[in-house]
């Protein structure tokens, strides 16, 4: 067995109903589709076994969609699928992404008793009018009973996702979801923090893109990030990524392993797969899927040597301790001024980046732009 840890990523493609906002591959199903998905994935897990075998898994991810939407012991049997095929760590963190309103006290049971650990629950905010906006199914009561129900069986890490910059939203009005959260009968352990972006091909690009009114203006939503990381901070939250925050000891493992490039697998339509410096996806068209779970992977895209140290700058500048000297040269031979020196030099002359013993990270002012900085390292 090596020791080098492996990653695994579920997708779950559906959800009650799509969001108006959302681009994902996502929508709704009958239970008779969930089920046979179900199965399918099973499978693939079953087929895909010299893929893991000898590797040590140290996350499990259930991303979606909306994972909780599945029938009642789904989720226990794709567990039980895995757990009886790879050999997980011992401290392997288990995430299952759900909605409020989809899980009720039995489905969380039965996630708690088939070893999920941590839960993202995906609120989005606290203001009713806010959540219809996004089409979102809850109300922030139905949070807060699923809250109150994931704690009473147990759940002792969560995250919280919230959306800034939701049309018609105020500062105010971010702000007090965000100390609403924090005010909870023993908070979160976790929060995460998007900036909601009108992605073509939603209804929300039909309805607000010529509406640049309803939203925040540019600079207001960069001070918003930075009123969200003083508030907190106040709450012993620290940012630890662009968009999350997390006590001490419950940053997110398994997107902390995407941004340092750790290997994963990914499972079911759409995933995505980083192994042995390849990357390659699944199909995301579901019924080719459900005919044939293993036969829709796309050719495997080797990456160079330059894609990868381009990789570990772009991902790893996500992180807000930043990219480590020594890391890149014991992985790349050689250090990274050698490789990127124009754009390390032009970023720290802008005050965009800066440099410690071991690390190059973003400031606080490259995190604002930190897709423009992160370009720079494009090879």
């Amino acid at each position: 067995m090596t020791n080098k840890p492996l990653e695994i990523y579920l997708h779950i493609p559906f959800c009650v109903r799509k969001c108006a906002y959302c681009d994902f591959l996502s929508g709704s199903a009958n239970g008779e589709t969930m089920l046979r998905y179900t199965a399918a994935l099973c499978q693939e897990i079953q087929l895909r076994k010299s893929e893991y075998q000898g590797r040590r898994i140290s996350s499990i991810f259930f991303g979606g969609g909306t994972p909780s939407a599945l029938p009642l012991g789904c989720i226990e049997l794709l567990l039980k699928t895995i757990t009886g095929r790879m050999e997980l760590s011992p401290d392997c963190e288990i995430t299952l992404e759900m909605n409020p309103g989809t899980a009720v006290k039995e489905k969380l049971a039965e996630y708690k008793k088939a070893g999920v650990n941590r839960l993202s629950i995906g609120l989005q905010s606290t203001n009713d009018e806010e959540l219809c906006t996004l089409g979102r199914i809850h109300t922030y009561r139905q949070f807060q009973d699923t809250y109150e129900t994931a704690r009473e069986v147990g759940f002792a890490n969560i995250n919280v996702d919230l959306i800034s910059a939701v049309p018609g939203q105020t500062k105010a009005s971010f702000l007090d979801s965000l100390r609403k959260i924090t005010q909870l009968t023993k908070p979160p352990e976790h929060i995460s923090v998007y900036s909601l972006i009108i992605e073509e091909g939603t209804p929300f690009y039909q309805l607000y893109q010529d509406k640049p009114a309803l939203f925040l203006s540019e600079e207001e939503d960069r001070d918003l990030y930075h009123e969200t990381k003083a508030l907190l901070n106040t709450f012993g939250y620290d940012r630890y990524e662009i968009s999350n925050y997390a006590k001490p000891g419950f940053a997110c493992r398994h997107n902390m392993g995407y941004w340092n490039r750790a290997e994963y697998l990914g499972f079911g339509i759409g995933a995505a797969s980083l192994y042995k410096e390849s990357r390659f996806f699944n199909s995301d068209i579901l019924e080719d899927y459900l005919e044939n779970p293993v036969g829709v992977r796309s050719t495997p895209e080797v990456l160079s040597k330059k894609d990868q140290m381009s990789e570990f700058m772009f991902l790893g500048l996500r992180l807000c301790k930043g990219v480590s000297k020594s890391e890149f040269q014991r992985i790349f031979g050689t250090t990274i001024r050698n490789v990127f020196e124009e754009a390390i030099s032009k970023s720290i002359r802008e005050k965009l980046m800066l440099e410690t013993r071991d690390s190059f990270m973003l400031t606080d002012y490259g995190l604002d732009v930190s897709n423009y900085v992160m370009s720079r390292f494009l090879l």
